[in-house]
């Protein structure tokens, strides 16, 4: 939806008036580099249609879908180095309770394979 004017507009607007905490930005993992021009794109959108001289940007990454990618971590991996955004959660499955904390040993070990 980061293409889609009017509701980025909408989400501009609500990051404005109610001030979270986190803004974070939810992706699949399984679209792979394709999930960095989504990240710019959705960024830059939020900055754009800011209505305020400081705009509120992403503060983090939940990538979904996370257990399905195999070792295809390099998405995840520029992500974080393009945007200096953590990823802060990866979906394994359908519910809350299968919202992960990353484990960045098993990434560096899957990386060093």
């Amino acid at each position: 939806m980061q293409d889609n004017e009017p509701p980025m507009r909408a989400l501009s607007k609500l990051i404005y008036l109610n001030n979270p905490d986190l803004v974070l930005f939810v992706g699949e993992a399984l679209v792979g580099n394709d999930a960095v021009d989504q990240l710019s794109k959705f960024n830059q959108k939020l900055a754009d249609l800011a209505t305020s001289p400081n705009p509120r940007l992403i503060d983090g990454i939940l990538l979904t879908k996370f257990d399905t990618i195999d070792d295809k971590v390099g998405a995840a991996l520029s992500m974080v180095y393009i945007f200096g955004a953590p990823v802060m959660f990866v979906g394994c499955g359908q519910f809350y309770t299968d919202l992960k904390k990353l484990n960045v040993k098993s990434i560096v070990k899957t990386l060093l394979k």
